[in-house]
């Protein structure tokens, strides 16, 4: 099977714009979280969201019209444009795309074409001039992730040469109160895998890499090893034994012919939701993984929904080049069944391999893993 690596990253979130100052936040413990007085029809709640004009203050650096964007894509065409290349987009270039809402407040202004994800997917494909029709992944909160692993399979069946990934969501007042209506949403910042943990702050971001079958610089990735196993639970709640991300980590590990004690550190979906947690901490523990640093990275920059797993992996990467664990925010007191070792501070060590797992809503889950590029290897 043809190897595949990530070459390029960048990522766009409330803790700030690229992944130096994303990396550099987590590294001092800020987080982008803040309190919400309201949005909508949902008051008094935490959550990730941009400040105001941050956005439109960046996307003026591309020198664009202003009115011809959504909001959304504009944050989709200000996270894309540092990695792209133009001279690197040829007709075996792929462009795949994880959202799971999209421009969905276009409905509130009773726009019903503009809030289609083909059009944001049109947009930004135009914009950039690839030439293939782009790919649309829309699976939860694991499509991020799942759009990864989409590109390093289509990848490495031939189809295509090389793949730009583009994982983002927006907060808007449909998806607050979505998430309200299920009484998973936390009025202060989220405590993944703690005794108290009282449910989600939800988070909006964008993040986008670029993968390729070749080694293009020394800050590279090969993806080892992937999987998305379904628990065919419930269609919202997971499964109580963590079946579907059990089974995805073992797949993953199979692929990349490794046991879970090559593992070095696991960036977990960590929603901090009762029965999230319990189950990965299940997980986990059924996959040999309880005494492996873990970490949640919501608390830092809430749960970014469709975006969630890119960015997440993107500062796993970062976590792996650095040899340096990632503080868990805002855990205290261990409030899950297995002893876990949840990460309470920064430790230097030799970081080479990394899991990051992701579950959503139907059962969804993934599970990917990645390999620092070593200097002899580039």
């Amino acid at each position: 099977m043809k190897k595949v690596y990530i070459n390029k990253a960048n990522c766009f979130s409330p803790l700030g714009f690229g992944i130096n100052d994303t990396w550099n936040a987590i590294s001092k413990g800020d987080s982008g979280i803040r309190k919400i007085e309201k949005l909508g029809e949902i008051e008094d709640f935490c959550a990730g969201i941009f400040k105001e004009n941050i956005i439109e203050e960046t996307f003026a650096h591309l020198n664009l019209d202003s009115n011809t964007y959504t909001r959304l894509e504009k944050l989709a065409l200000i996270t894309l444009n540092p990695i792209v290349e133009k001279g690197l987009i040829s007709s075996r270039t792929a462009l795949v795309i994880a959202t799971t809402k999209g421009n969905i407040q276009e409905l509130e202004k009773g726009n019903l074409n503009g809030a289609s994800i083909s059009l944001l997917a049109s947009k930004i494909t135009t914009h950039f001039g690839f030439k293939n029709q782009p790919i649309i992944i829309c699976n939860a909160c694991v499509s991020g992730l799942m759009a990864v692993a989409t590109a390093k399979r289509l990848i490495q069946m031939n189809q295509f040469e090389d793949a730009f990934v583009l994982a983002l969501d927006e907060i808007t007042p449909f998806v607050v109160s979505g998430f309200s209506s299920f009484q998973a949403m936390s009025k202060e910042v989220c405590k993944p895998f703690d005794k108290s943990r009282t449910g989600i702050n939800l988070g909006e971001a964008a993040a986008a890499v670029y993968v390729s079958k070749e080694i293009k610089n020394k800050d590279s990735f090969e993806i080892l090893g992937e999987a998305s196993i379904a628990d065919a639970n419930h269609i919202s709640g997971p499964s109580r034994t963590g079946e579907g991300l059990y089974l995805s980590i073992q797949s993953a590990l199979r692929e990349a012919e490794i046991s879970s004690q090559n593992i070095d550190v696991v960036s977990a979906h960590g929603t901090a939701t009762l029965y999230n947690d319990e189950m990965e901490a299940i997980a986990f523990d059924r996959s040999g993984l309880a005494e492996k640093p873990v970490h949640s990275l919501k608390a830092y920059f809430g749960h970014t929904l469709g975006a969630a797993g890119l960015l997440e992996l993107i500062v796993l990467m970062e976590s792996l080049k650095n040899n340096k664990t990632i503080i868990s925010k805002g855990f205290e007191e261990l409030g899950v069944s297995i002893p876990l070792n949840i990460t309470t501070s920064i430790i230097e060590q030799d970081l080479k391999i990394g899991l990051k797992t992701a579950s959503g809503f139907g059962g969804s889950n993934t599970a990917l893993l990645i390999k620092k590029v070593l200097e002899n290897e580039y």
